[in-house]
């Protein structure tokens, strides 16, 4: 038995037993997760430096992040509202008949693969928010490590194994592996009941079509990357083109341009010269280092496949190969000839400007665009009369929609959207970042006329987890 299989079947052994733990008991879990990974940041930070080069800064900011996201799932399960329980008791005068007990409420969907990311080596990666939310809704995980932090990851499975076992989690609740066969070969398990994956399009969609093709096909939640537009209104360009200029020049160069948010692709009415102030000021940001040379190496060959598509103008461009920013620049009709190529995502600190001499073209381009996981749009208070249908298009084609803001920066928190149309995410619908993404790992379940002692927790007149309760 390989060691793939006996983490999927360990995981699959300790589904029922996870899944019924006590919302107070799981919670306290997720808690002791957050508090030995806090207890080991003088360990991990510079662990995760020597891989990942992102310094010390950026990674303790990140490592607080996922340790508030675990606290915050922790939250979530103690109060109980997403197992949506929802009782109907019988009536006998309902319009449409008879109506019998119903007792619906969502429950987990059982073991999750998760693929960690390689540009958030903590948030997004073995203890990240995917790992979080699936333990929250009460999945086991089986978490395959990304090769570009191979011994940060290692060690931050081994204490999230351990924080897990003692704090009483049945064994199986958390495994490790490595290796991208191995990655397969967890996906096409039988045991797996659903994906978690955060990465390039290419790696995404390769898998999401084995996830599909299993005999028993499986959810598959993919967040595949995005150009992230942005729109610049004629009245933004006037009043605050140097703060406008700045603004974008610290968001598409922020860790080195490798967020998924970044944005790469910035409308601008022509002539009003943001393009000078963004070059002026990118030409002074040197190179900084990528998380390794494979991504730096995809970098610049991305970068010059798009330097030489036909309309594209070079503004700022390092003569040597360092991965220092780059601005390219075309105008709205050669953009929108070229689109399906313009608009590819370049994973580094490039920036696209596109300038234009009409919103409402501004629009049907974008339009035509695949969905985006951001979309933003600079503009004045007293341009908003003539803004619907830009608003309308962004907010049809992204999952997040910024006013006046940049979209580097993913609030964890309640309301937040971290997904959006396909390509940018497998399963529009739902939300990779905030409280809602452990819906991505319940299901529906609805049980009629049972005995009470048969019934799920959160469905049983006495409550005994104390969950919320909609009855009729």
């Amino acid at each position: 038995m390989s060691e793939t299989e006996r983490a999927v079947n360990s995981a699959v052994a300790a589904a029922d037993d996870w899944a019924a733990t006590a919302p107070a008991a799981r919670a306290r879990a997720l808690n002791a997760v957050a508090d030995a990974l806090e207890a080991a940041r003088a360990e991990l930070v510079p662990l995760a430096d020597s891989e990942a080069h992102l310094g010390d800064t950026r990674l303790n900011g990140e490592l607080s992040r996922t340790t508030f996201q675990l606290r915050l799932f922790a939250s979530q399960v103690e109060e109980g509202g997403f197992y949506d329980a929802r009782i109907d008791r019988p009536d006998p005068e309902w319009p449409t008949g008879p109506r019998p007990d119903l007792r619906r409420y969502r429950a987990a969907t059982g073991p999750v693969l998760v693929f960690a990311a390689s540009n958030f080596p903590f948030a997004f990666s073995v203890a990240g928010g995917d790992t979080a939310s699936a333990l929250a809704a009460g999945c086991p995980v089986v978490l395959k490590a990304h090769p570009g932090h191979p011994r940060l990851s290692r060690r931050t499975g081994e204490i999230v194994a351990a924080a897990l076992k003692e704090a009483g989690a049945p064994d199986g609740t958390f495994t490790l592996i490595e290796g991208e066969q191995e990655g397969v070969e967890a996906l096409r398990h039988p045991g797996i009941a659903a994906a978690a994956f955060t990465g390039s399009e290419r790696g995404g969609l390769a898998l999401a079509r084995i996830a599909a093709e299993r005999p028993t096909p499986i959810p598959f939640y993919g967040e595949l990357g995005s150009t992230n537009p942005v729109v610049v209104t004629a009245g933004a360009a006037k009043n605050r083109g140097e703060e406008i200029a700045k603004g974008y020049v610290g968001s598409v160069t922020q860790g080195a341009g490798q967020f998924c948010t970044n944005p790469g692709l910035l409308f601008v009415p022509a002539g009003d010269g943001i393009v000078d102030r963004i070059a002026g000021l990118l030409g002074d940001v040197g190179a900084a280092p990528m998380l390794n040379e494979r991504i730096e190496s995809g970098f610049l060959d991305a970068a010059d496949r798009l330097a030489g598509r036909p309309g594209v103008h070079r503004v700022v461009w390092p003569d040597d190969k360092a991965a220092a920013p780059r601005l390219l620049t075309m105008d709205l009709a050669a953009f929108a000839a070229d689109s399906e190529a313009a608009g590819q995502e370049c994973f580094g600190p490039l920036g696209l400007v596109v300038t234009y001499e009409s919103l409402r073209d501004v629009a049907e381009v974008i339009a035509k665009l695949p969905g985006q996981l951001t979309t933003s749009l600079h503009a004045e208070a007293d341009e908003t009369g003539e803004l619907g249908p830009l608003a309308g298009v962004l907010a049809e084609r992204s999952g997040r929609v910024l006013w006046n803001q940049w979209p580097t920066g993913v609030s964890v928190t309640h309301a937040m959207q971290h997904g959006g149309p396909f390509p940018a995410t497998t399963t529009p619908s739902t939300t990779s970042v905030g409280t809602a993404a452990i819906e991505r790992f319940l299901r529906p379940v609805t049980y009629q006329n049972w005995p009470q002692d048969l019934l799920p927790q959160p469905l049983r007149d006495a409550n005994p987890w104390n969950v919320p309760q909609q009855i009729n």
